[in-house]
């Protein structure tokens, strides 16, 4: 049976580390630096994106500060970020979940960064907007898997 956005929801937590995290630009050549700056951080939740115009890494703000000597080049993003887990395993198939959650988050004003691991899917969120977040995914589930 395929997966239904009703289902995703109704099963889905939504859940945060804590963690205040920041969003690097590096230049397209700076690759090997960005994956070991990762590599020795190695905490649970990072991310590395890289396409031909520049390298974006996410990571713990404490940990990429401790490494900013070594990140040159770098551009950082001015805002603080927080993590939003939505602990559901989510089918490939499945269309439109982060559409409505992007959409509900949105009608708050919340701009979201959001990140698809291989069953989950992630936001990062501005770190003053995190408890507003919460509380609009809390209600979007209530209201939608009545």
């Amino acid at each position: 049976m395929t997966q239904t956005i009703a289902q995703a929801l109704k099963q889905a937590r939504f859940y945060s580390d804590g963690a205040v995290y920041q969003l690097i630009k590096l230049p397209p050549t700076a690759i090997t630096l960005a994956a070991g700056v990762l590599a020795e951080i190695g905490l649970p939740f990072s991310a590395l994106i890289v396409d031909k115009d520049e390298i974006s890494l996410i990571a713990v703000k404490a940990a990429l500060d401790e490494f900013s000597g070594r990140l040159r080049g770098q551009e950082i993003a001015k805002l603080r970020y927080r993590l939003i887990t939505i602990d559901v395993i989510l089918e490939p198939t499945l269309t439109g979940f982060i559409a409505l959650i992007g959409a509900a988050l949105a009608a708050e004003k919340i701009s979201i960064l959001p990140l698809a691991a291989y069953s989950r899917d992630h936001l990062l969120v501005p770190e003053a907007q995190f408890e507003t977040a919460i509380k609009a995914l809390e209600k979007l589930k209530a209201d939608y898997t009545r």
